[in-house]
């Protein structure tokens, strides 16, 4: 399963990239849970992230990588019960002085036993929820509050 979702910011990419690198950013793109840093080496963040799906308790691990580009590339550490794999990038490209296109992109295998079907929406919600965090800390600070 792909989601991709692609939005513009009147905002420059160096402030993007700065801005996407910061811990409260990441905190920030999981905003209906409890989400920690548990983790920094490197260029690699890992957060933990607290979550409520299909009535059930669950804890979600992320590895975050800045690559030397700007860009992030991030992926879920797959416990088995539902993803095999879920991958995704956070790109960022220069667009004018002033604007710059952010570009989600998230890449996932769920179990054999799990359709996708049933895991697409809660997906698609997820990222909606990150593109407005990101969208909204970019465009602060693009109007000098962040």
């Amino acid at each position: 399963m792909q989601i991709r979702r692609r939005f513009n910011v009147r905002c420059p990419r160096d402030t993007v990239v700065e801005l996407a690198a910061r811990e409260e950013t990441l905190l920030g793109l999981f905003p209906e849970t409890k989400t920690e840093i548990v983790e920094r080496k490197g260029d690699r963040i890992t957060l933990r992230s607290h979550y409520t799906a299909l009535g059930r308790d669950g804890v979600a691990t992320f590895h975050f990588d800045f690559l030397m580009d700007g860009n992030v590339r991030f992926e879920k550490v797959c416990d088995g019960q539902v993803w095999r794999e879920l991958r995704g990038d956070l790109e960022f490209e220069e667009r004018g002085d002033d604007e710059t296109e952010v570009a989600i992109y998230m890449d996932g295998r769920t179990r054999t036993l799990v359709p996708e079907i049933t895991i697409k929406g809660p997906m698609e919600d997820q990222v909606t929820a990150m593109e407005k965090a990101l969208r909204s800390r970019f465009e602060a600070a693009a109007g000098g509050e962040g």
